[in-house]
């Protein structure tokens, strides 16, 4: 039987689809919906790169073929959806992905810092009526 597509494209996808079933099974590991994510954006761009290689250059395409390369297409203009919605699910599961290329502080902002264990109590301020003691 004479493929479109080599053995790569069949298994980049299928490996996919594995770690996607994964992800979907293991729902408290943000590893396994970061690594489909990920699959899915290099499935991306090797899609693009079989689909532009391996597109034959003759107009005389049987009709399985053309259906053939029809589906690859509409895989590939599905994922970037789907690449949407796998990100969204692993929002929801608790992942953050922050992106930043600016200059990293040293310190910390702690303005939002809220201790845990001590008990809600009024900020203690010194009073202004009491004057400062005098050092001996």
């Amino acid at each position: 039987m004479n493929y479109m597509f080599p053995a790569s494209y069949a298994w980049g996808n299928f490996s996919v689809l594995a770690v996607g079933i994964w992800a979907i099974v293991q729902r408290d590991s943000l590893d396994a919906i970061m690594m489909f994510l990920t699959g899915l954006l290099l499935t991306v761009l090797t899609d693009i790169i079989h689909i532009s290689v391996f597109y034959p250059p003759n107009n005389s395409l049987a009709d399985v073929k053309r259906f053939s390369i029809g589906m690859a297409i509409f895989s590939l203009l599905l994922k970037p959806v789907s690449c949407y919605l796998v990100y969204r699910m692993y929002r929801e599961r608790g992942g953050e992905y922050t992106f930043n290329i600016g200059v990293t502080h040293a310190g910390r902002d702690r303005s939002a810092y809220e201790p845990i264990d001590q008990q809600d109590a009024p900020p203690q301020r010194p009073d202004s009526s009491k004057t400062a003691q005098q050092p001996f």
